[in-house]
């Protein structure tokens, strides 16, 4: 019988995925997904309730935060992009902790008005925060020190509107893509020495495509298929699936989009993919055999209604829940791809949803969260704001959540 679940990652990581609460490894957390380990999360909130402190965070960055035990991990980027730096902060207090500069460069390349010259997020374990920049660097800093461990300032692309995939860390390997409108790629390195243990180049030719739609900004997952780990990566016009222990390509599939951010996410024996832009689509796929998988009968179902580019969704309990850019958030029946139901937020979103607590968050640039409950009817249970507006997607961790706006640093808990 083949046997696919999501998989938890690496040792690592299973504190966190059992209940204890400390730690928020990786953009969506550490299940990858943006469903938080048990525990409390607030309902409601302003710049006068329930915010245990507020810090400012300078410079510009989209990077969401990362936690582990008494330290938060971000990056950022001067105005104009000519200094990128990590930031540490501490949970308790909001105190700064780390303060590194490690990219200095005279004439940055053009970037999109809204993207950052610090977009990727931040992959934290034990001792070891990974901070990337896409083609400006990859970092390993000691999190005790703050100090460099190992760097790389090698793998490059042509972005051409500025960084935005995440690494992710996975069996002592950092994996991250680089898509650009030049040339396209994933890559392992050694987590402990930065080394490169493989680089795959996509296996779609793309050279004939103008460039624009040859570039994405997706981060990978892994799940388990058949008892293998299996890295699925979603790049401009096709998915892919590699062995993460040597990048070696087990299938893929097409599909036209490209400038691909949300994020891939994988429940039972599906994975549920965003096609990107400029006409979105939503597939489930059930992995199939080696090969291009194209017109096969693993796509399962295709939606295309107000399906974003950007945020990436929620899976939970048979439902797949969306908001689009514009703010329309959706729930799908994840079985049959199908609409349940479709309400109108206000505002325009970059932040991926959380679930937390048995609640639903959308955050959106303007500032406000609004908080829903699962299920096949839409019920509004809260809109919380606070000044500033959210790119970067939230962290849970302590009980709390820890949110930066386009300013500042929140720690968000019920007293």
């Amino acid at each position: 019988m083949r046997i696919i679940t999501c998989c938890l990652l690496t040792i690592w990581l299973l504190p966190a995925a059992c209940g204890q609460t400390a730690r928020w490894t990786d953009f969506r957390g550490p299940t990858r997904d943006g469903r938080a380990p048990p525990g409390a999360a607030p309902l409601k909130w302003s710049e006068e309730e329930n915010v245990r402190w507020k810090v400012p965070v300078e410079g510009v960055g989209w990077s969401s935060p990362v936690v582990w035990d008494r330290q938060i991990w971000l990056t950022t980027a001067g105005p104009k992009g000519r200094e990128m730096m990590a930031m540490a902060f501490d949970t308790e207090t909001g105190k700064v902790i780390h303060r590194r500069v490690l990219v200095k460069v005279d004439k940055p390349a053009p970037k999109h008005a809204q993207n950052s010259y610090a977009s990727p997020t931040p992959a934290i374990q034990a001792g070891r925060a990974y901070v990337h920049f896409g083609s400006y660097g990859t970092f390993c800093l000691d999190t005790k020190s703050g100090q460099t461990i190992w760097e790389r300032r090698d793998l490059e692309c042509d972005h051409v509107t500025g960084p935005g995939s995440s690494p992710i860390l996975h069996d002592g390997l950092l994996v991250f893509h680089m898509d650009g409108a030049d040339v396209q790629y994933v890559v392992a390195l050694d987590a402990k020495t930065g080394e490169t243990r493989w680089k795959t180049d996509r296996s779609l030719d793309l050279s004939k495509l103008p460039r624009d739609t040859r570039r994405s900004f997706s981060t990978p997952i892994v799940m388990t298929v058949d008892d293998q780990p299996t890295l699925i990566s979603t790049g401009a016009q096709g998915t892919f699936a590699y062995d993460p222990a040597s990048g070696k390509e087990l299938w893929r599939i097409r599909h036209k989009g490209f400038s691909n951010v949300s994020r891939p996410i994988a429940a039972g024996d599906v994975v549920y993919l965003n096609t990107g832009f400029a006409r979105p689509q939503l597939l489930a796929i059930r992995p199939g055999p080696a090969g291009d998988i194209t017109g096969t009968d693993t796509q399962l179902w295709a939606y295309a209604r107000s399906v974003p580019t950007i945020p990436s969704p929620l899976h939970l309990d048979g439902r797949l829940y969306l908001v689009s850019e514009g703010g329309v958030a959706s729930c799908l029946d994840a079985g049959a791809g199908t609409l349940v139901w479709k309400q109108r937020l206000r505002g325009e979103h970059s932040a991926s949803l959380l679930h937390a607590n048995g609640r639903i968050y959308a955050f959106d640039r303007e500032g406000r969260t609004v908080v829903f409950a699962p299920g096949d009817t839409y019920q509004e249970l809260a809109v919380n704001e606070l000044e500033g507006g959210f790119m970067a997607s939230p962290a849970v961790a302590h009980g709390a959540l820890f949110l930066r706006t386009r300013t500042h640093l929140y720690r968000v808990q019920e007293n």
